[in-house]
């Protein structure tokens, strides 16, 4: 019996923080706007639109941002990008179990695939700008019945598609808080995930 294990990216398989800081230096840079990329690399998981809005700008603003951001990030922060510990193993243990492996991420998709590509981690599928129950419709049409990620958001999607929520406590959110959420399962990293994932298919009867 096949399955599909659904993760989410930013801070659940790689950490981008370092080239996210720098793309808003550069946006800042260009427009005048003190945009803190320091900050909103401490609170990754939501679209980039939510974290503009802090800023109260014009729509036609936030437009001219958000695809500047898009175009800056292949250049400055793919590159800068590392994958988060356990992070290809976890993917690999998917597939080598008969399994497929996909990401929903509220990143833009094109960009998510590049930091995939550049970090060596295949997948079967990148769905892109997608947060919160907002993710849960791909994730119930690609099938997946385990979503993993570092984010309140990322259990509420697991729960909204009727997916085993499994947290990982890499991210802005703490494993306390994610289990409070409703985390069926909270790992530190995922270095664990190989051999709860082998655990869980016995159980299940895969």
């Amino acid at each position: 019996m096949t399955f599909t294990v659904g993760f989410d990216l930013d801070m659940t398989l790689i950490d981008p923080r370092a080239g996210i800081v720098e793309v808003f230096d550069v946006l800042a840079a260009e427009t005048g706007i003190p945009l803190d990329g320091r900050a909103f690399a401490t609170r990754l998981g939501p679209p980039l639109q939510h974290e503009l809005a802090r800023y109260r700008l014009d729509d036609a603003t936030v437009r001219h941002l958000v695809r500047r951001y898009h175009e800056l990030t292949p250049q400055l922060a793919v590159p800068r990008t590392v994958a988060l510990p356990g992070a290809a193993e976890a993917v690999r243990a998917v597939v080598d179990r008969g399994g497929r492996a996909v990401v929903v991420t509220g990143k833009f998709a094109v960009n998510a695939a590049a930091h995939l590509n550049a970090l060596g981690i295949e997948v079967s599928a990148v769905i892109g700008e997608v947060w919160s129950t907002g993710k849960a419709p791909a994730l119930r049409e690609l099938g997946a019945e385990v979503y993993v990620g570092d984010h309140i958001g990322d259990v509420t999607a697991a729960r909204a598609a009727d997916a085993m929520a499994v947290g990982v406590a890499t991210g802005p959110v703490g494993a306390e808080d994610l289990a409070a959420a409703g985390a069926d399962v909270v790992l530190p990293d995922l270095t664990g995930f190989p051999a709860w994932l082998a655990s869980y298919l016995v159980a299940t009867v895969h």
